[in-house]
């Protein structure tokens, strides 16, 4: 599933002709609505896909968080008791946390303020007056609608992080380690929301969708719950259930995790090791990119085609705080003590990744605000013309560039982004395989990305498409892939 953690980034670049928008500029086959996000039909590999998700997905998560919990942060662990007859589920079930009404009042408290960060934009602006945020559009919706977005997840990080020090360092509300010691029972908390926004979308797609041509039902009911019926679930004008799960609570949460683990490590030990700073560091560096960019990820993969399901519904609840932080979790019950070397390999790999990905992404922009009257690495740009058709028969044009980074590979800014998913990793040594899930499944879901983004592609600009994968012949690795 896609979870946000790469939501800044894009396959391909486009800009279009001064021709104006038309209602199906974004159509991903140029051609007829059906290609715009996911399927209209569903195969028999695709719904086995759906329901294996459904079904594992949230075991995965609870058999991770328990493996650190119960059995020393071993993957092995667990199923070995169980196929060597030296424990049963009910004994594993038994070692379980439970939920709490301590967990469920700080989960709750939680999501309602940042809720209120949400819908309460002049405010956070007044509180952090930064230049970021305002009101920002979005891309085209398949109904030819152009929404608003009030962008402030900028401020409402800040003021978060603020308090949050501010509790640590001075009022002592609660303990800093307050999530670390409740991990299991949020955990609880965190399904209980996703399902129930999940399930809450679905029937709100039936009885009042927000926009009903921006509405895909595919006649299966198991499609249509994970992958999400209505394109832009709202409720009111400003509350955007795509947005504010994509960024909130999840990915603000990301960095509050961390030094929660960070707290627990000074608790336990002594100290805080180099290695979980340098992980705080690294993902902070990312959680603040993305915040920064807010206005520039509405057109952006998940926000320009997804629709809002249980994938991002309860993903963005469960999947991406719960296995994107466990680099940070495994760190608490193995510490690791980098030596310096291998401190400053590892921040210059997480560093160049970055690097790699910001400037991809800001080169691509800046191609696409200036219709190509820009220098990348100092020269004019190349780039291919392409044109494709409209669902009204208008023809559009565009240029996708092979330039820069871009005349590297397809996807270079992936490429980067799996730089530093590797760098999260290499902070917790090699003892277990645990830490490394992140960029095994990063891996998996960015060439997934490739392939399914450069379906839509090759489908909207046909034999142009053809002409730029000739230019720029690899997707993420030159001479390899």
């Amino acid at each position: 599933m896609i979870l946000t953690r790469s939501a800044p980034m894009a396959a391909h670049t486009e800009t279009k002709s001064s021709e104006g928008r038309n209602k199906y500029a974004m159509n991903g086959t140029g051609s007829s609505p059906a290609q715009w996000g996911r399927a209209w039909k569903v195969d028999w590999f695709s719904l086995a896909s759906v329901i294996f998700l459904l079904l594992f997905a949230p075991f995965i998560v609870y058999y991770f968080i328990m493996a650190c919990s119960q059995y020393n942060c071993s993957l092995t662990m667990p199923a070995t008791e169980l196929f060597m007859g030296k424990a049963d589920l009910l004994d594993i079930w038994n070692k379980t946390p439970p939920l709490t009404w301590k967990a469920a009042t700080i989960y709750t408290s939680w999501v309602i303020f940042q809720v209120v960060l949400f819908m309460l934009p002049d405010v956070c602006h007044k509180l952090i007056p930064c230049f970021r945020g305002g009101v920002q559009e979005g891309a085209d919706t398949p109904a030819g609608i152009v929404l608003n977005y009030e962008i402030n997840g900028l401020q409402a990080w800040l003021i978060t992080h603020v308090l949050w020090f501010a509790n640590a360092y001075h009022f002592h509300w609660f303990s800093p380690t307050i999530i670390f010691d409740n991990w299991i029972p949020l955990l609880w908390c965190a399904n209980i929301l996703g399902y129930s926004v999940s399930i809450f979308v679905m029937i709100k797609a039936y009885c009042f969708p927000s926009n009903a041509e921006d509405c895909k039902f595919t006649g299966n009911f198991f499609y249509n719950f994970m992958m999400g019926i209505e394109f832009n679930p709202r409720l009111g004008k400003w509350f955007d259930f795509k947005l504010f799960f994509n960024g909130r609570p999840g990915i603000v949460a990301w960095t509050l995790i961390n030094l929660s683990y960070a707290a627990k490590q000074q608790e336990l030990y002594g100290q805080v090791t180099n290695s979980m700073i340098l992980l705080n560091v690294l993902q902070a560096l990312y959680v603040v990119d993305f915040f920064w960019n807010e206005a520039w990820y509405l057109k952006t993969i998940d926000i320009s085609h997804d629709h809002f399901g249980w994938y991002l519904g309860w993903g963005d609840c469960v999947w991406l705080p719960y296995l994107y932080t466990l680099q940070g979790l495994y760190l608490v019950y193995h510490p690791v003590q980098l030596a310096i070397g291998n401190a400053v390999g590892i921040l210059l790999l997480g560093l160049v990744g970055y690097y790699i990905f910001r400037m991809t992404n800001y080169q691509k922009d800046l191609f696409r605000r200036t219709d190509g009257n820009c220098k990348i690495w100092g020269k004019k740009p190349k780039y291919i013309e392409c044109s494709y058709m409209s669902a009204d028969g208008t023809k559009h044009y565009s240029k996708l560039l092979t330039s820069g980074f871009w005349g590297v590979a397809r996807h270079f800014n992936y490429t980067g982004d799996l730089m530093g998913s590797m760098a999260y990793c290499l902070c917790c040594g090699f003892e277990h395989i645990l830490p490394y899930f992140y960029i095994i499944y990063m891996t998996i879901l960015l060439v997934h990305r490739c392939i399914r983004d450069e379906h839509r592609c090759s489908g909207k600009y046909g034999k142009d498409w053809k002409q730029y994968t000739d230019v720029v012949p690899y997707r993420l690795l030159p001479g390899f892939f």
